[in-house]
């Protein structure tokens, strides 16, 4: 049997592969822990694998490729596990759409619909993002390259705990803005001044919209939060490389 690159033969072998040590990858760091955990979360790896294989998600020709792979098997298998579910709930949508391009060997998987809780803005989880929109448009595009795939880094390397990290400055980011807004005399909508401070000032929403060269944000309430980029925009640094490679 000839495996052709890209074929049904050479995905089904990726898919089983990657499932394989994914899930014994997860087992056996996880089990250190607790026998319990270990079998859970070799069960999170296996499926993860499997469906990242399936869809020839990571870029083995990289170096990142391995280590999103690592990551995702071992210490990021909780914000993957969250993942797990956004493409159920992909799954149960036909307006969910796949989108392979910025999928297949980007170390992510893309979804124009699927799991979102607001119009018009994506919602990465573990190596999962959904909501995209319309990424034939080159905004929309970048957005997702330059934002939600570094929110895709930021669960593998925070691992267990990014989520945790990640609503407790939102749940302290409500009180805040509550006492802010009261503070400069209710002059802008509460509902403005609570997402800009739970949301806009996240330290991981700081260093993505840095990343996309968008800080401030548009939706920033002014005079609120970090004065400068937390980062290089992604576009600075791929620009710099270029420059070196020649």
């Amino acid at each position: 049997m000839t495996l052709r690159p890209g074929g049904p033969a050479a995905t089904a072998v990726e898919a089983v592969v990657v499932g394989v040590v994914g899930a014994a990858l997860g087992g056996a760091v996880w089990g250190l822990l607790h026998p319990v955990l270990g079998v859970v979360m070799a069960a999170v790896a296996g499926v993860n694998g499997v469906i990242c294989g399936w869809r020839q998600v990571y870029p083995w020709q990289r170096w990142s490729g391995l280590v999103a792979f690592v990551l995702d098997s071992t210490w990021a298998t909780v914000p993957v596990a969250g993942g797990l579910l956004a493409h159920l709930v992909a799954a149960r949508s036909r307006a969910s759409r796949y989108e392979p391009s910025l999928s297949r060997r980007h170390g992510q998987h893309v979804y124009r619909g699927g799991l979102h809780f607001k119009k018009g803005f994506a919602l990465t989880v573990g190596n999962v993002i959904s909501g995209a929109g319309d990424v034939s448009r080159p905004r929309r595009r970048k957005l997702i390259t330059d934002h939600e795939a570094v929110h895709v880094w930021q669960a593998r390397w925070f691992g267990p705990c990014y989520l945790p990290l990640y609503g407790l400055w939102a749940g302290v980011g409500v009180l805040g803005g509550v006492l802010l807004w009261l503070r400069r005399g209710r002059n802008e909508p509460l509902g403005t001044m609570i997402e800009s401070c739970s949301y806009y000032t996240n330290p991981f929403e700081w260093w993505a919209y840095s990343r996309d060269d968008l800080w401030p944000p548009p939706g920033l309430v002014t005079g609120v939060g970090w004065r400068n980029a937390a980062v290089r925009p992604l576009a600075d640094v791929r620009v710099r490389r270029h420059i070196d490679s020649d």
